[in-house]
């Protein structure tokens, strides 16, 4: 959802740890009917995997958008994204066909694999680069100024849903090296220069810039962190 849509809609506890993700993409589901409402528009996608154990109310993030299932059945889930949610995420532009990634919230007892993901999307980047290496490819995702302080080279970066590992970053970009596992088992596979994906940083990175900049009376910055001794 990116903007507490599972909170608004009241939904009940069902075993789920604070509606929390670990960026481990579970499938690959297909869009297949986009239907349009007043409050924004109801998804129906083809899933098998994530349907395991299902109830209504449990949360799916799809291309790392947290979403409520309101209905499900023996291929597929139903979820309603709200007027916020396709403003702020790429799931406005998603027609019938296009393929999404997939990941059930995060319950009791599950392995942690990735990171500490949300579903709560920062903002919607292009694709600027993409170099094949083999079956691995490395991509270039531009960056705006808003989310810049919050990613860090070997830092973690949700793309799509995908927790991945910042490769490098410079003014403009993030540079985001993939394997072949993530290619094969992603959407990010299809994607190509000036495609458009759902960037989500590190909450935890925003907890540290907030205290921080409580106790100095000042935002956190990369010359402040240096004058502390961090310098990489």
């Amino acid at each position: 959802m990116g903007t507490g849509q599972a909170f608004w809609e009241g939904c009940p506890f069902t075993g789920e740890i604070g509606l929390m993700f670990t960026g481990i993409i579970e499938e690959v589901g297909t869009i297949g009917t986009i239907t349009e409402n007043k409050e924004g528009c109801r998804l129906r996608i083809t899933a098998s995997r994530v349907l395991n154990g299902l109830q209504i109310g449990h949360s799916i993030a799809v291309d790392g958008v947290c979403l409520t299932v309101e209905k499900f059945g023996a291929d597929y889930f139903e979820v309603q994204a709200v007027g916020e949610t396709l403003l702020r995420t790429t799931l406005a532009k998603c027609r019938r066909g296009d393929q999404v990634n997939l990941e059930r919230a995060l319950a009791a007892g599950d392995r942690f694999g990735g990171h500490f993901v949300q579903g709560h999307v920062d903002t919607i980047a292009k694709i600027a680069a993409l170099r094949k290496e083999g079956d691995a490819a490395v991509f270039q995702i531009a960056i705006p100024d808003s989310i810049r302080n919050y990613i860090v080279e070997k830092g973690s970066l949700a793309v799509n849903g995908i927790s991945l590992t910042v490769a490098g970053i410079d003014e403009k970009t993030v540079k985001i090296a993939l394997i072949p596992v993530t290619l094969a088992e992603t959407n990010l596979g299809l994607k190509k220069v000036g495609d458009e994906v759902n960037l989500e940083v590190d909450v935890l990175a925003k907890y540290v810039e907030k205290m921080v900049g409580q106790s100095a009376k000042e935002p956190l910055t990369f010359d402040k962190v240096k004058r502390w001794g961090f310098n990489q």
